[in-house]
């Protein structure tokens, strides 16, 4: 499936997340500064697109969303991702009848 939409993710000054998305790859293009090409990603469909100073990506998205984020924002879900969240074991009650 070909990627159409690209989505930039960073924050703005008040900590929230800052989504931009471009119809096409030349409009994010205009915007940012290329400085490669993606040779190794495992989803194919991403192979061969932009790398760019100062974003972490391609990054694959649900649908036909290619994404990119800043460092902070790529660190940040990361670490969230990266928490295991447990389950509460409920606790047996025994009779001591």
């Amino acid at each position: 499936m070909k990627k159409q939409t690209f989505r930039v993710v960073t924050r703005d000054k008040n900590g929230e997340l800052k989504i931009r998305d471009f119809d096409s790859e030349e409009d994010l293009m205009r915007r940012h500064i290329q400085i490669g090409i993606d040779d190794c990603s495992t989803d194919l469909s991403l192979r061969g697109r932009p790398v760019f100073r100062g974003l972490i990506g391609p990054i694959p998205e649900t649908g036909n969303v290619v994404r990119y984020e800043s460092p902070e924002v790529f660190e940040a879900l990361t670490k969230e991702w990266g928490i295991v969240r447990k389950k509460r074991r409920s606790r047996k009650v025994v009779n001591s009848e």
